[in-house]
């Protein structure tokens, strides 16, 4: 390829396309687990809307939901989506944080990402505690 009267040589650079073998830093895990959780809180929000939905319509609605609910499989997905909700506000606030110009360098952000993952560890053993 030739411009202006240079020559541009394209580089061979080794590309690595094994994802498992890439060590990703805690403030890139921190982000994408922020992304994951903000998922799962959305899917369990419609669920969520619907089982309050249910149990405001009758009192048949209400004891059929206190059913649903009755069961440790069930506890056990509510505590996984709290520990989400938990984990996605706690981000949520690193992120801001982080847009306000505090913690943006890179050992900053490593201790900010951690923790982060600190108060939500926190916080998901108190959802454990309200949930059983």
């Amino acid at each position: 390829m030739e411009l202006v009267g240079k020559t541009v040589t394209k580089k061979q650079r080794p590309v690595n396309l094994d994802l498992r073998t890439i060590r990703q830093p805690v403030a890139a895990i921190s982000s994408i687990l922020h992304r994951v959780s903000g998922v799962i809180t959305l899917f369990a929000l419609a669920i969520l809307l619907w089982l309050l939905s249910e149990s405001l319509s009758s009192e048949q609605g209400f004891n059929a939901v206190v059913e649903i609910l009755d069961g440790f499989f069930v506890g056990f997905i509510l505590w996984g989506v709290l520990t989400a909700l938990a984990y996605h506000i706690v981000g949520g606030i690193r992120h801001l944080i982080m847009d306000l110009g505090y913690c943006e360098e890179i050992e900053s952000g490593a201790l900010s990402a951690k923790v982060a993952f600190g108060v939500t560890i926190v916080l998901s053993l108190l959802a454990g505690v309200l949930v059983w």
